[in-house]
């Protein structure tokens, strides 16, 4: 059986242990967490988490009924047709060309968002397959450190 790439959003209580419960039920079956983030909803008292991960069609299915099975856990949204982006905030040294990493940033919806002595850091915000062509597109210019945030969605 092919592994398919799934994103699923899990809306949960914002409440402490949550996280555990929810990384406990994939690493007890032995199911892979690809990405994984989570922030609260503005204004609630709920938690959004964003997970992505890869398996057969009968284990993403498993998957989502395990995660209706836990206490905390509002709502299971198995995304079908959605946005998706990711951040990836990148610290280049001065001695680099910014105008070049300025282009190259601006080509992946990303711009120069901080800059003090002797580095700047870039700001990118897209979608995965995308941000890995950023990541080797800059390559040449050897940054110092990169930060990669984890997949966020929302359905159309």
């Amino acid at each position: 059986m092919e592994a398919v790439r799934r994103v699923i959003s899990v809306v949960v209580l914002n409440e402490a242990s949550v996280l555990s419960r929810i990384t406990d039920l994939f690493s007890g079956r032995g199911y892979n967490i690809t990405s994984l983030t989570v922030a609260p909803i503005p204004k609630s008292k709920y938690s959004r988490l964003t997970i992505v991960t890869s398996g057969s069609m009968r284990v993403i299915e498993q998957i989502t009924k395990q995660l209706h099975k836990l206490i905390p856990v509002l709502k299971v949204i198995e995304h079908c047709d959605a946005v998706e982006k990711e951040m990836v905030l990148v610290k280049f040294s001065s001695d680099n060309s910014i105008s070049d990493i300025e282009t190259i940033c601006s080509a992946y919806n990303g711009k120069i968002v901080n800059a003090g002595d002797g580095f700047f850091i870039a700001l990118i915000a897209d979608e995965s397959q995308r941000m890995d062509n950023f990541l080797d597109a800059i390559e040449r210019f050897h940054p110092k450190e990169i930060v990669r945030s984890g997949t966020v969605a929302l359905e159309r």
